[in-house]
C-alpha cells in the first residue's frame, strides 16, 4: 500500500489524537486559565498535526522538512506548558507522565520522517 496523503501517517493520526486528550485535560484547568495557559496547550498541540499536514501539500521535501521542524518545535513548546502546568498543579503527575510519554513517542515518530524525507532531497 503507498502512502496517499497525510491522513495516513502515523504521526499525524497519534498528534491528532493527542489534540483529543489535551482537549480533556485542560477541561479541568481552572476557569480564569482558558485564555492564557489552557489557550497556550491547545495552540501547540493543534500546530503539530496541522504542520505536519501543511507541510506534506507542500511541493517540495524541503518544504516538507521545514513544516516537520515546526511540528517538532510544537511539540518543545507543548512540553514546557505542561511541565508549567504541572509546576501549578493543574495536571498530576501521573496525566503529566502520560502525556509527556505520547509526546515523546510522536517526536521519535516526527524525526524518523524528517531523516527519510532528508534521504529523498
Amino acid at each position: 500500500m503507498t502512502l496517499q496523503t497525510h491522513k495516513d501517517l502515523k504521526v499525524w493520526q497519534e498528534s491528532r489524537n493527542l489534540v483529543k486528550e489535551i482537549y480533556n485535560l485542560t477541561a479541568k484547568f481552572p476557569k480564569d486559565e482558558i485564555y492564557s495557559l489552557t489557550a497556550q496547550i491547545k495552540r501547540s498541540v493543534i500546530s503539530i498535526p496541522s504542520n505536519i499536514a501543511e507541510g506534506a501539500a507542500r511541493d517540495s521535501n524541503k518544504e516538507y522538512i521545514h513544516f516537520l521542524y515546526i511540528s517538532l518545535g510544537s511539540i518543545a513548546e507543548l512540553d514546557t506548558q505542561l511541565i508549567i502546568a504541572r509546576d501549578l498543579d493543574f495536571i498530576s503527575q501521573k496525566d503529566f507522565e502520560e502525556v509527556s510519554s505520547r509526546l515523546d513517542d510522536i517526536a521519535k515518530m516526527l524525526m524518523g520522517l524528517i531523516k527519510y524525507r532528508q534521504t529523498k532531497l
